[in-house]
């Protein structure tokens, strides 16, 4: 970023960059405690995801009025406007991965106080492992103003949704073969489509990180695309 003649403003625009790392870390937390809690059955733990997910709405709160602030006090323009964008952009996507986690565990919860009717061996860690990965690569991106992590995340969205199809395809097949699965079987359904929605968040913060560094609005674009994108820029 830019150096200013105020140090302040300097330091604002850093502090607002680390806040957004801080949310990032906790909405990553959140996400990989609900796992934790909905495969190891501990219910206290998830009722703590339920819990601090106001911790993640707060911190949206109060960065986005920082946010506010800087504008009015600063007026920036250029780059410096596209992180304050980019930053309350990424906030609101953040919010929805803390949303995501709390949903993961509320039904990791209700799941637990069901009668199992018969074993539904479905595999979901390795979705929200790399779903976690895009996330903590779209925000390194953000931290190091570095497209390439962003890039890097984007391609891995693919590899999310398709194994969120693949399970989508394995409960439908459960559920026909025996309807006592249906109840459960549409409750780890929507687990798997938060955490292929936790992918879809953390391709909207590498978008950001793109937008942020180099002006380019990327929405709605392939990863190959952004790549394409960013070679000729």
């Amino acid at each position: 970023m830019s150096d200013h003649t105020s140090k302040n403003f300097d330091l604002e625009l850093e502090s607002l960059r680390t806040r957004v790392l801080q949310m990032g870390g906790l909405a990553e937390q959140q996400v990989r405690k609900a796992m934790e809690g909905l495969y190891s059955g501990d219910q206290p733990l998830l009722e703590n995801v339920i819990r601090d997910d106001e911790r993640i709405n707060q911190m949206e709160i109060e960065i986005d009025a920082l946010c506010n602030q800087v504008i009015a006090k600063r007026q920036p323009t250029a780059i410096d406007l596209r992180m304050i964008v980019s930053v309350l952009k990424a906030i609101a996507d953040l919010e929805r991965v803390g949303d995501k986690a709390r949903k993961i565990a509320r039904l990791g919860i209700a799941l637990s106080k069901q009668p199992v009717v018969s074993t539904l061996n479905v595999e979901l860690t390795h979705m929200a492992d790399t779903a976690l990965k895009m996330l903590r690569l779209s925000l390194d991106g953000f931290a190091r103003l570095d497209v390439s992590l962003g890039t890097e995340a984007m391609h891995l969205d693919a590899s999310v949704n398709s194994e969120y199809q693949a399970v989508a395809r394995q409960l439908i097949t459960y559920m026909m073969e025996d309807p006592r699965t249906i109840t459960r079987s549409l409750d780890i359904l929507s687990i798997a489509k938060a955490i292929e929605r936790i992918g879809d968040h953390a391709t909207n913060i590498a978008e950001y990180v793109v937008y942020m560094v180099k002006g380019l609005n990327v929405r709605h674009a392939t990863a190959e695309e952004i790549e394409a994108q960013l070679a000729g820029n």
